[in-house]
């Protein structure tokens, strides 16, 4: 989440401001044709640890242990290990194609047998696909061959394909050429009984899933307690995750709706430290793994969630000098809403109607209502954060 963040900071060009000690009103007339300085605090929806906060914290000296009961009071520390499947949204075809490579195992999970695919055919790629008869056909690539009717056929499976090689990455293709690592096994799977569709699964040990995610969710070099903490939070999310699994075929994302996770290809030497220092650790409550959320920054207050540990807090350590999302300000034209929103006509005013009540100007927005020449309408804070593209829902609006 944290990386996403800082990429999306530096393609917006936001800037960095000290927020204003309090707003006068929530009410701001609108009148010709200005600009509107929304001036915010903290990135993301600010339940559970804040990334910035974790790396605050533990430059403070925390550690890992004192950093997770400070954003996720309630939860005592547990265990979580085993395995997790993950649904690879890259790959948008219905076959799946890796690179040859040593070892190179297919399992037909219809009959259970295993084959050693071959190294002496010249293969420069390998294929599960569905037949015209719908079922699992292996073919390979010849090296000089291209793409267009040059597969040729080595077997015709009674189930559907896995491919693995003993933990070792695996190379996959990806729609449009890019290639991607996985460790652990790759199926191709159907996601509804006697569908034709195929969508990519990899499953693999929970420890080597975390070795794909943590990097992209914090900088792997930040300080050893931060990067622990968010071990710990991935872990315990996925955790979580797996036993209220999205679908049957599959039981996380490799998204931003989930976790981003990137495989064998993502990892890094300072994060796979951090995972092997907390390996098992987890969060839990009454016994089972917690919904540890994460974001970017709360901005010095972190917002109340879904679940009772995910509480409203004063956030003493995401304000530090290496935060450059705990206050920001970006200019939005009335253009921009008015084409966002066109039923409001022109803008004429703007009015918080509901805030959470944390922190500066009241906290978060909760909802908030657009009026125009020709009507109004009432948004969410998190409809009007997207609308706009914004860091979070802890705005106030100056207009100029």
């Amino acid at each position: 989440m944290l990386v996403r963040a800082l990429a999306l900071a530096l393609a917006t060009a936001l800037v960095s401001v000290p927020a204003p000690a309090s707003a006068a009103s929530d009410r701001w007339d609108v009148e010709g044709e200005p600009t509107l300085r929304i001036q915010g605090r903290g990135f993301g929806h600010g339940h559970g640890m804040s990334q910035y906060g974790a790396e605050g914290a533990a430059r403070q000296g925390l550690s890992a242990t004192e950093i997770l009961a400070f954003y996720y009071p309630g939860t005592e520390a547990g265990r979580a290990s085993g395995r997790i499947s993950v649904l690879v949204s890259a790959d948008t075809t219905d076959d799946l194609v890796v690179r040859p490579r040593s070892g190179l195992r297919l399992t037909d999970l219809g009959t259970g047998e295993r084959t050693v695919l071959p190294d002496d055919v010249g293969a420069q790629a390998w294929r599960i696909r569905q037949d015209r008869k719908g079922r699992a056909k292996v073919s390979y690539l010849p090296r000089g061959a291209q793409d267009s009717g040059g597969w040729r056929k080595l077997l015709v499976l009674q189930g559907e394909g896995e491919l693995d090689a003993k933990n070792k990455p695996i190379t996959l293709v990806l729609p449009g050429g890019v290639e991607r690592a996985y460790r652990g096994k790759l199926r191709a799977a159907a996601p509804s009984s006697g569908s034709q569709a195929r969508d990519t699964v990899n499953r693999l040990r929970l420890e080597d899933y975390l070795r794909g995610v943590v990097p992209l969710e914090m900088p792997a070099t930040w300080s050893p307690a931060a990067v622990q903490a968010q071990s710990v939070a991935a872990r315990t999310y996925a955790a979580y995750e797996r036993a209220h699994p999205r679908a049957k075929h599959y039981q996380v994302c490799d998204t931003t709706s989930c976790q981003v996770y990137g495989g064998a290809s993502a990892e890094h030497p300072a994060s796979d430290a951090a995972i092997r220092e907390t390996k098992g650790q987890a969060r839990l409550v009454d016994g089972a793994p917690a919904f540890t959320q994460f974001s970017s920054s709360s901005g010095g207050w972190t917002s109340a969630g879904s679940v009772d540990y995910l509480v409203a807090q004063e956030d003493p350590y995401d304000g530090h000098d290496g935060n450059p999302v705990h206050g920001w300000s970006v200019t939005v034209t009335d253009d921009r809403i008015e084409s966002q929103w066109p039923a409001i006509g022109d803008l004429r005013q703007v009015e918080v109607l509901s805030r959470d009540g944390n922190g500066q100007w009241g906290g978060r927005v909760r909802s908030i209502r657009l009026k125009g020449s020709q009507g109004s309408v009432t948004l969410s804070g998190d409809a009007f954060r997207f609308g706009l593209g914004l860091r979070s829902t802890w705005v106030t609006v100056r207009t100029g």
